[in-house]
């Protein structure tokens, strides 16, 4: 009886190691697969919530760094940066050449729709470079401007170019300014609006999604519409940059069609592209009849520069 019982209890021991094993990996199993989809759902919901830190660091890039280059390298004493060295506002622009890639590139890392690698590398690479060719005619025109230069008029009407010789000099000037106004522009700003889209075609999924409108959002939506109503008439391109606004209102809509929602980041984008054009069209409807500046942008798609405006009418 004692052997019996013996070789009951190891049969139940073995059976209930055996149970260990079976059930074992079983549990494990259940447990990845839960763990697995809260990272799932964690990881949509990063991908549909509202990226207010890099819109931030956008905005705060383009006001400081771009809107802010001109006005420091205006305003700074000489003293401080000689007509023969970098000014703060050069300083202002490479800071600017770095961070606005940066940028772009985290964005386009975050979008649910995978781009093209070698499309983001070949945009930001351009992007860079025209920026970079800007920054050169750029400071030499700003420089130009402490020696009597007038933005308002063309380079050869100016009264200090009038002035130069040999005549010839005068055509370098010229190319220095297709360079920055011209090839820096649109090696710059055509990069820039593509990665922009290419990323707010990723902003839609199917379902049902929050608004995600806040405070952060509809503060950033204002300062980031108004900055971009500078940027299209400073850089004169606005032209690209209503492209780049038709094509996203064309791509909402062929989405919704399908039963594609954005998330908020989407209409971030559109409704900040909505406030610069309204911005652009009265800017260029209170200025319609200005004879000065009508000279110098001549045509139907009549937008003026703002600092051609203030050496004209307020720096005076």
């Amino acid at each position: 009886m004692a052997r019996d019982d013996s070789g009951q209890t190891k049969q139940r021991r073995k059976q209930k190691s055996d149970d260990r094993v079976v059930n074992g990996p079983q549990k494990t199993g259940n447990m990845s697969k839960d763990t697995k989809k809260r990272l799932d759902t964690k990881t949509r919901q990063m991908d549909e919530s509202f990226h207010a830190d890099l819109w931030f660091i956008l905005a705060l890039d383009n006001w400081i760094f771009d809107f802010g280059r001109p006005i420091a390298a205006m305003f700074v004493p000489l003293e401080w940066t000689p007509l023969d060295k970098p000014s703060i506002g050069d300083y202002f622009h490479m800071a600017y050449n770095i961070l606005t890639p940066f940028c772009l590139l985290k964005l386009l890392e975050r979008s649910k729709q995978r781009v093209s690698s070698t499309l983001t590398y070949v945009s930001v690479i351009v992007l860079v470079m025209g920026a970079s060719i800007h920054l050169v005619g750029d400071s030499v025109n700003h420089r130009l401007i402490h020696l009597g230069y007038k933005n308002h008029l063309s380079v050869r009407d100016n009264p200090i170019m009038q002035e130069i010789r040999p005549k010839e000099l005068l055509k370098s000037f010229e190319l220095l300014y297709r360079y920055d106004e011209e090839i820096g522009h649109l090696m710059w700003y055509i990069p820039f609006f593509l990665c922009l889209f290419l990323y707010y075609i990723g902003c839609f999924s199917s379902g049902t999604r929050r608004s995600g409108i806040s405070f952060s959002w509809v503060s950033l939506v204002l300062t980031s519409g108004t900055y971009y109503w500078y940027l299209a008439t400073e850089g004169q391109i606005f032209p690209l940059f209503l492209l780049t606004y038709v094509c996203m209102l064309v791509t909402y809509a062929v989405q919704r069609g399908r039963g594609l929602t954005s998330d908020p980041n989407g209409l971030f984008l559109v409704w900040t592209f909505t406030l610069t054009v309204t911005l652009t069209g009265l800017w260029s409807v209170w200025l319609w009849n200005d004879p000065v500046l009508r000279q110098k942008y001549p045509g139907l798609l009549y937008v003026p520069e703002p600092w051609a405006y203030y050496t004209l009418h307020l720096a005076s």
